[in-house]
């Protein structure tokens, strides 16, 4: 029966990366030591995932890890000089959700983020009619559009995952040519 939710996620995945790509995410080397990342404009640097976290790759993502015991994803993006410079980030929070069903939206706010705001989203939703819930930050900075998304299975009451929440705050963009 796990299989399923398994596939579930690697289509939800695959998907989100082919969104991704069309908006211009990919098509430029990519590098990524452990804790900085970049791939032509975009450059940040993250601090190590959560414990029991595995990185996994993805076409057209910058970075994606998999927590097996706890069947749940995390998804790293960014984008710069794009056509959704303008676009506000309630709008691009919903581009990260299309293809769900049975939204309940559990928190929707503005908060800091590497010296900006970001859209922080915490729902549940079914995909392929399976409920999951979504953690989601989106933020713009300097042209570009930063997305986090965690994608667990619903428990009720354990919604909130403090180690991703941290994951995102350690998010620092790099300027060209700084570290």
């Amino acid at each position: 029966m796990r299989a399923p939710t398994v596939l579930s996620w690697l289509a939800w995945l695959a998907c989100l990366a082919l969104s991704c790509s069309a908006l211009g995410c990919g098509g430029s080397h990519k590098s990524f030591d452990g804790s900085i990342y970049r791939s032509g404009q975009v450059a940040f640097r993250v601090e190590a995932p959560p414990h029991g976290w595995r990185q996994i790759e993805l076409d057209d993502a910058a970075l994606a890890y998999r927590d097996d015991a706890h069947d749940a994803v995390i998804l790293v993006n960014g984008r710069c000089g794009g056509k959704d410079d303008d676009t506000p980030l309630p709008a691009l929070t919903g581009h990260l959700i299309m293809g769900t069903t049975e939204r309940e939206f559990l928190k929707e706010e503005t908060v800091p983020f590497d010296g900006r705001e970001a859209r922080h989203t915490l729902l549940r939703a079914k995909l392929d009619g399976v409920p999951r819930v979504y953690d989601i930050y989106v933020a713009k900075k300097d042209g570009c559009v930063y997305d986090f998304v965690h994608v667990s299975p619903s428990r009720e009451g354990r919604d909130v995952d403090a180690d991703f929440a941290r994951f995102v705050g350690g998010f620092r963009t790099i300027g060209s040519g700084a570290l």
